[in-house]
């Protein structure tokens, strides 16, 4: 698996339509839109899984600096969080 952290979403986006902008670029296996969790509203940014590194290198170059859904986002291979 390959993950990728997309920030500057639409607070709009759902994890489908995160899903469908990714695919184009392959196999997504998840793609989930982080929410607060008091207000169950997005918090702007989301996760993306491709099943291999190659397809989830080509979002990053083809998707990051780009307008998604009137944005511009950022995507960057996700990295551990320190806990």
């Amino acid at each position: 698996m390959f993950k990728l952290f997309v920030g500057g979403l639409p607070f709009s986006t759902t994890d489908d339509e995160l899903k469908e902008g990714f695919s184009q670029f392959g196999n997504v296996s998840s793609a989930k839109v982080i929410t607060d969790r008091e207000t169950g509203r997005s918090r702007g940014f989301g996760f993306v899984e491709f099943e291999s590194e190659e397809e989830g290198k080509a979002a990053i170059e083809g998707l990051d600096n780009k307008e998604f859904g009137g944005r511009t986002i950022h995507v960057s291979e996700a990295r551990e969080r320190d806990r």
